[in-house]
């Protein structure tokens, strides 16, 4: 792998800065708080993102780079693997995931896989190293290897981590201690007085006895919720019946009602029908009656006042033929004048009799006009009557027919109500339940079916008091159930997490012996190896167990204890091993970061760890940051090629 390029736009002091590495050896020279660091932090993080870190007291790099001046905070970095692939990573720190461009520039980002804390993982999918171990190895730095020679056992320690398990970190002996202080402290030993798994265990057997008593309870509760439940469904059967028979109540009131109508309009049309025999009547003694006393009245006035002017005539007819006679018979003037007068009077009688008779007439006729109005008048009357009648008549026709159309809805309505009764209580009705009409005995059954509610809610509330009073054994009894069973998880759990430290030990003792008996050997050989070069032979051999620690072999061919080394030959041996880790850390070549880590390093041994790099890490590009010109000139005193960035 060979990093091609770095644009900076933003991070931290840095502001659009491009910087191009070559193959092999880069030398990026600055004084101190010139960037250095924050190119190198630039690398690490554009290839594995950046972290908050807010769970740390130490402020994380997000805090430390996030710019100066501006919102930007961004970058590309560009590489090729091995097998020639072009890479370009653009990435806005603000955010998690990366943008992954090919040669191309098509974007391949979603050809990685992602994960949710950290983003991304194309460079671990490319590399198989995480930040970790990348930090680890392929970095180092002057806060990892300068130190004073107070801290010279620190860095010993480092190495002998390194010889022995294959990380700095850790430590198989304090890996080991540490296993065995978390058992004893977790699980406990035989020994122990009050070892943790027999105390969870007599925990449980005291949980179990009283879960034993309170079971009783719930063989009670079970047999009470059945009863209840028994209890519940008959008074739902009989509320339901309850309901049945109010429904059929209804009806039969409804049918009562249509019923009444029914006979109100009955009334109706016998009042209507006893109107017009009254009237029939009316009519009947109105034109026999006054019809004949009129007509015989009328007859008898007629003749009468024929024969009165008859007579009148008559009368004065003699009168003037005696008069005749008188003059032309009778000489003697006395009689004549005596039968003068007397006939005289008697034609006045006469007249004043025809007056009379005719003033009488004459009132008879008048009361027989008066008669025929009182005839007109009956006449009306009866008309009136008659058309009264035809009112009272067509009322009836159609009181008959709203009559007919109550009796047929009334029969629609209470058949289809009586089927939605069937329908809807098919499973409780009985035939004899349908053919009931008393309401009396309808609200009866009511009345008993509400009895047995009653009762049966009364019988129910009993049973809840009882199942209430059994309630807080039972509450009781799901405590300790679940401390029962937490008790049981527990044991569980440390019987697991005994076996994982008996499990941890074993694994951690296995891959301790396969180290010292594969990997660590060849460890100690390339640093063997390295040592030599970079102390000039000084230094031959290294090598390490629990009894001596880490030894080193001089010139002489003695062994001497690594405490007895200068620290700046704790370095060298620091660094030779971190480079040898550097071979068998992946299927790439990875580059190596140096910066500032050659504090201690003398001209000399300077010189022969820049040679020793030179030679044995030709495939691998070499970025080392400093700020002195000592690794510049020295390369140029070797006539070792190297590209001088500046910043």
């Amino acid at each position: 792998m060979k990093i091609e390029k770095l644009n900076i736009h933003s991070y931290g002091k840095i502001k659009d800065k491009e910087i191009k590495f070559r193959n092999h050896i880069n030398i990026i020279f600055g004084k101190n708080e010139s960037g250095k660091s924050t190119i190198m932090h630039y690398i690490v993080n554009s290839l594995y993102g950046i972290s908050k870190n807010k769970k740390s007291k130490e402020l994380s790099d997000y805090d430390k780079y996030l710019p100066w001046s501006g919102q930007d905070f961004s970058g590309k970095i560009s590489y090729i693997l091995d097998n020639g692939k072009y890479f370009e990573v653009y990435r806005d720190f603000y955010k998690k995931n990366p943008k992954i461009y090919n040669e191309q520039k098509e974007e391949i980002t979603n050809n990685f896989s992602i994960d949710k804390s950290t983003g991304s993982q194309f460079f671990y999918e490319q590399t198989k190293v995480d930040e970790e171990l990348f930090l680890s190895t392929v970095v180092s730095n002057q806060q990892e290897v300068k130190l004073g020679k107070t801290e010279q056992g620190n860095l010993i320690q480092k190495i002998a981590n390194l010889v022995g398990t294959g990380d700095d970190k850790t430590s198989f002996r304090i890996a080991m201690d540490r296993i065995n202080r978390r058992q004893l402290e977790e699980i406990g030993t035989a020994r122990t007085r009050e070892k943790p798994i027999n105390n969870v265990q007599k925990k449980i057997v005291e949980l179990q006895q009283e879960k034993s008593e309170l079971e009783k309870y719930e063989n009670e509760q079970y047999v009470i919720e059945e009863k209840i439940s028994e209890k519940k469904e008959e008074i739902s059967n009989l509320e339901l019946e309850m309901q049945m028979y109010r429904d059929i109540k209804n009806i039969l009131e409804n049918l009562k009602i249509e019923q009444e109508k029914i006979n109100f309009h009955n009334q109706l049309k016998a009042n209507n029908m006893a109107k017009i025999k009254e009237y029939d009547f009316s009519i009947d003694t109105l034109q026999e009656d006054n019809k004949e006393l009129f007509l015989e009245n009328f007859e008898n006035k007629k003749v009468k006042k024929e024969k009165n002017e008859i007579s009148f005539i008559f009368g004065v007819i003699i009168l003037i033929l005696a008069n005749i006679l008188q003059f032309l018979f009778l000489k003697n003037t006395m009689v004549r004048f005596s039968i003068l007068i007397i006939l005289v009077s008697i034609t006045v009688t006469v007249i004043f009799s025809h007056i009379r008779s005719k003033k009488a007439n004459e009132e008879s006729i008048k009361s027989y006009n008066e008669k025929v109005k009182r005839k007109e008048i009956i006449k009306e009357k009866i008309n009136l009557i008659g058309n009264e009648i035809k009112t009272l008549e067509k009322s009836n026709e159609e009181i008959e027919k709203t009559i007919k159309e109550i009796k047929k809805q009334n029969e629609e309505k209470a058949r289809e109500k009586l089927d939605y009764i069937y329908i809807k209580y098919h499973k409780n009705i009985s035939e004899d339940i349908l053919n009931l009409k008393n309401l009396e005995q309808i609200q009866f059954k009511i009345q008993i079916l509400q009895e047995k509610v009653s009762n049966s809610k009364v019988d129910l509330h009993s049973l809840e008091l009882d199942k209430n009073n059994i309630e807080p054994q039972l509450d009781k009894l799901a405590s300790i159930e679940e401390e029962y069973v937490l008790q049981k998880q527990k044991k569980e759990e440390l019987e697991k997490l005994n076996m994982s430290f008996e499990l941890a030990k074993t694994i951690l003792n296995n891959c301790y012996e396969n180290m010292k008996s594969t990997i660590t050997p060849q460890f100690t050989q390339n640093l063997s190896q390295n040592i030599a070069d970079i102390t000039n032979n000084k230094y031959t051999n290294v090598n390490f167990n629990e009894e001596t620690g880490l030894i080193v072999e001089n010139q002489k061919g003695d062994y001497v204890s690594a405490n007895q080394l200068s620290v700046g030959t704790i370095e060298q041996l620091y660094l030779s091993l971190r480079l040898s880790m550097i071979t068998n850390l992946s299927n790439e070549t990875l580059p190596i970061i140096l910066d500032e880590v050659f504090a201690y390093f003398d001209d000399d041994r300077l010189e022969n760890f820049l040679l020793a790099i030179d030679k044995k890490y030709k495939n691998n590009q070499i970025l080392i940051f400093t700020c002195t010109d000592r690794e510049k000139q020295i390369l140029d005193n070797c006539g070792i090629v190297y590209n001088f960035l500046e910043v």
